[in-house]
């Protein structure tokens, strides 16, 4: 640690305010401190001071305030410097640390110290990006859970009873002349499917959380000339997407984000899905099926003329979406609606009818997926997802192996389990993540 640079940046928002802090970590942040203060700093002891520049001249006057190591953010002496929000005091205050021998911070630096003195785990590390960002008292409260290690206890747990079955494994490796059932196969069963059965249930819930942070990821679909685009525009509350009565004119992929109490919902409309076209169109429909498959919620947009006419191609699309909502668009060209057709929201992007119900819709559908931040709920990444689901695959493998009594095949997939359970907290290779993760944070965090 003491061979590490001396860092420093400004820990606040961007713009003026009433108070604005510029923070610095490492082995110099108390001799940098004290010479701009021009006094000695007590740990954990409030200063009020006059902040000087290479002159002696004061910059501004505030707090000073020292939290020493190893008892601090970082794990490194971490001083405070408070002083006025002025960005041009604030920008001097960090000029005037860097002309002491500091260096200025590289974005997420500080948590990244943190991370690599033992004080987060990577899950906890991304955790806090979570809750300076977090839109909505919900999601707040999911990041720290998280930020408080809910999210890696579960993890940790299964690793711990990972390693203790691949201890048993290992141990049986020795003796392979012996059938698996004599040296405790049975239970060793047990264990796997209780530990598949935890897996599953913290992809479900990191899933949950990852949708919270991220918001609902919807995706409008339907047959060309359905009125997709229109309805985009609707939603949007403005002219977002180009609008003709020729089939086919949306081509690409265009992206919207509204928020419901709160929740974002990212709306994507995508090219009308139908057999032929022309080669432009055929690249938009493939891209409407990629998006599709990584989307939360279909809108699934019908000619309310002729609903069965484009459901056909569209079901195949949609099969892998967890949320539908089915919607009869131009429900002002139909003189009456069929009963059986009461599965799905009569609209009409032209006149606005039934936009309300599809508003209240929606509504219940982010709240829903907001209510999954109820107690013990937390905020996870795509990454974590994808870590998990490489877990749960090896798992599944591991168990594979054991039943063929292939006991080294078994060892090798628990292994991969094992890694992939790590890359989450940064037990296991975490150097190839650190530098992704830590340039989404703010410089001063």
């Amino acid at each position: 640690m003491t061979d590490r640079d001396t860092i420093a940046a400004i820990a606040t928002a961007p713009g003026a305010g009433g108070v604005g802090i510029v923070r610095l970590s490492g082995p110099r942040a108390r001799e940098i401190s004290e010479a701009i203060a021009d006094r000695t700093l007590t740990a954990r002891q409030a200063h009020y001071v006059r902040f000087r520049d290479a002159q002696g001249q004061t910059i501004d006057d505030g707090i000073a305030l020292l939290f020493a190591a190893p008892a601090s953010y970082t794990g490194e002496d971490v001083v405070e410097l408070q002083a006025h929000g002025s960005p041009a005091v604030l920008h001097e205050l960090v000029a005037r640390c860097v002309a002491l021998g500091a260096r200025r911070a590289r974005p997420g630096e500080f948590s990244e110290r943190a991370f690599l003195e033992g004080r987060l785990d990577l899950a906890q590390a991304e955790a806090v990006a979570d809750l300076i960002a977090a839109a909505d008292v919900r999601a707040a409260r999911a990041a720290r859970r998280a930020l408080d290690g809910e999210f890696s206890r579960r993890v940790e747990a299964i690793g711990d009873e990972l390693l203790a079955i691949r201890v048993h494994v290992e141990a049986a490796i020795d003796f392979a002349d012996e059938p698996i059932d004599t040296l405790g196969g049975a239970q060793l069963r047990v264990r796997l499917a209780d530990t598949a059965l935890a897996l599953d249930e913290l992809l479900k819930a990191a899933e949950r959380g990852r949708r919270l942070r991220d918001g609902l990821h919807a995706v409008i679909v339907g047959p060309p000339n359905a009125g997709k685009s229109s309805l985009l525009n609707v939603l949007a509350g403005s002219e977002r997407a180009i609008v003709t009565d020729i089939a086919g004119t949306t081509r690409d992929l265009l992206h919207e984000t509204i928020r419901i109490d709160g929740v974002e919902l990212t709306l994507v409309d995508t090219a009308g899905l139908r057999e032929g076209g022309d080669a432009i169109e055929r690249e938009g429909m493939r891209r409407a099926r990629g998006e599709l498959r990584r989307a939360d919620l279909a809108l699934v947009v019908l000619d309310a003329r002729d609903p069965d006419g484009g459901r056909a191609a569209v079901a195949d699309a949609i099969a892998d979406v967890p949320l539908r909502v089915w919607l009869h668009n131009k429900a002002d060209l139909v003189e009456s609606i069929a009963p059986d057709e009461s599965d799905a929201l009569q609209v009409s992007a032209r006149t606005g009818a039934g936009i309300e119900a599809l508003h209240a819709k929606l509504r219940q559908l982010a709240q829903g997926n907001a209510e999954e931040a109820g107690e013990g709920a937390f905020t996870a990444r795509a990454r974590h997802v994808d870590a998990l689901a490489i877990a749960r695959e090896h798992l599944a493998q591991a168990r594979v192996e054991l039943d063929r009594e292939a006991l080294d095949l078994a060892a090798e997939s628990l292994r991969l389990t094992h890694d992939a359970l790590g890359e989450i907290t940064g037990r296991v290779h975490a150097d190839d993540l650190l530098g992704h993760i830590f340039s989404s944070f703010c410089i001063g965090k």
